[in-house]
């Protein structure tokens, strides 16, 4: 999570949203604790509860008192739907007028994959 200028929240909240849409956490599974989640990337516990909360507000991380987190049924589509929105609007654009400015074919960028 090094070089990058946004609040350490934002960041473990893109690491969990990954961990999500990889299939790391499913629907229904529980989450690393404020604590072992905080150990693991060296953060402090009180900005990894802000991460959660801020999931928790959009409804992708239910709590379940006295036995921990656990991701809410549909957030791995919601998740999805949102990735795919902002890189359709904002990365796309950008990488389409790369590709064009490179003058480089499709076929190209696919034999590289």
């Amino acid at each position: 999570m090094a070089n990058d200028d946004r609040p350490v929240y934002v960041r473990l909240r893109d690491v969990i949203a990954e961990a999500i849409l990889e299939g790391r956490y499913r629907d229904g599974d529980p989450l690393p604790s404020v604590r072992a989640l905080a150990a693991e990337h060296g953060a402090n516990p009180l900005t990894v509860a802000k991460a959660y909360q801020s999931f928790q507000d959009d409804g992708l991380v239910l709590v379940r008192r006295g036995v921990g987190m656990f991701v809410a049924e549909g957030a791995s589509n919601k998740l999805r739907k949102r990735a795919r929105d902002h890189f359709l609007n904002d990365e796309w654009p950008r990488v389409r007028a790369q590709i064009e400015r490179l003058d480089l074919r499709m076929d190209e960028l696919f034999d590289l994959a």
